[in-house]
């Protein structure tokens, strides 16, 4: 047995001191979670999606439980960029963790904007950016579910903002494959995947949607093993480190991403049910390398024999 992994791992240029990352929209502005985890532990934080103006979101209700997971349209409610530097930003940069800002829009100009006033603001290590939005100016198609849209909104995005830049990749499309190249090859330093599936569900009493706004994202464990496999067909896609997303409850379901080809993984409705899933999963990850005699976290991604 080994004294003590090394779980580092470099993402895009953001150094890592372990893999487990949080989703963005499931653990706030970090604060939240102050008094239940030891934020420092965390390899990184993703705050929850910001846009140039604060949003209000959709109307209630938002949420619904589904077998295995769970609804949400909350509708991107955030405080907007300019409340976001002057009331979240000043607790996170006192954090020795990075912390990733996601950020979207509605036009390809919003996002770019949006990325040019976070390239000249201190204390944020890297942007992930939300590609699931509609493009209001091409029939609400979303961008992340065209390759010419999601390469130019990645594109727009890099010439705006010099830091390390991660494209989070929506699952709601054909082949995932097309759209992680696109937006590989736009200059996305790295990619996370998968974001929410589309969904919906009915109360058959009222005989009306569980949710005001119709359809929702569905994330939980329902979606891990869509997730799974979308991850490796990416990691064969690309040739830039692909961070996993999608349904990871435990230490061994994060194993499964790495051992798949991630080299990180996001942790996200797993928080609402267990505040302290991300130490649990990252205290797990330890052990079964001890457990397994691995010395550093390279032992294990993109192992999997096929």
């Amino acid at each position: 047995m080994t004294d003590r992994p090394d779980l580092r791992v470099n993402i895009g240029g953001i150094h890592l001191k372990n893999p487990v990352m949080t989703a963005s929209g499931t653990f706030g502005y970090a604060r939240e979670f102050e008094e239940l985890i030891d934020l420092n532990r965390l390899g990184a934080i993703i705050v929850k999606g910001l846009s140039l103006e604060a949003a209000k979101g959709n109307p209630p209700p938002r949420v619904a439980e589904t077998p295995c997971g769970m609804l949400n349209a909350i509708g991107l409610e955030n405080v907007g960029f300019e409340n976001f530097v002057k009331d979240k930003l000043p607790f996170l940069k006192k954090l020795r963790s990075p912390v990733l800002v996601n950020i979207y829009g509605r036009t390809i100009e919003e996002y770019a904007r949006l990325a040019g006033r976070i390239a000249d603001t201190e204390g944020i290590a890297g942007i992930e950016v939300n590609i699931s939005c509609p493009n209001v100016r091409c029939g609400g198609v979303a961008f992340g579910t065209d390759p010419l849209a999601a390469h130019q909104v990645i594109s727009a995005v890099r010439r705006q903002c010099p830091l390390p830049l991660t494209a989070k990749l929506s699952p709601n499309v054909t082949d995932i494959t097309v759209i992680a190249k696109s937006a590989a090859d736009a200059g996305a330093d790295s990619l996370s995947l998968i974001n929410t599936l589309t969904g919906m569900a009915v109360d058959i009493h009222s005989r009306r949607p569980k949710l005001a706004n119709i359809t929702g994202g569905l994330s939980g464990p329902a979606i891990r093993p869509v997730a799974l496999r979308m991850v490796w067909q990416t990691v064969q896609a690309v040739n830039i480190p692909v961070i996993g997303i999608g349904g990871i409850m435990t230490a061994e379901d994060a194993l499964e991403f790495l051992i798949a080809g991630a080299s990180a993984i996001q942790v996200g409705t797993a928080s609402f049910i267990n505040p302290r899933a991300t130490m649990e999963i990252l205290d797990g990850i330890e052990k079964y390398m001890k457990e397994k005699n691995l010395s550093q976290l390279s032992d294990i991604i993109a192992t999997l024999e096929i």
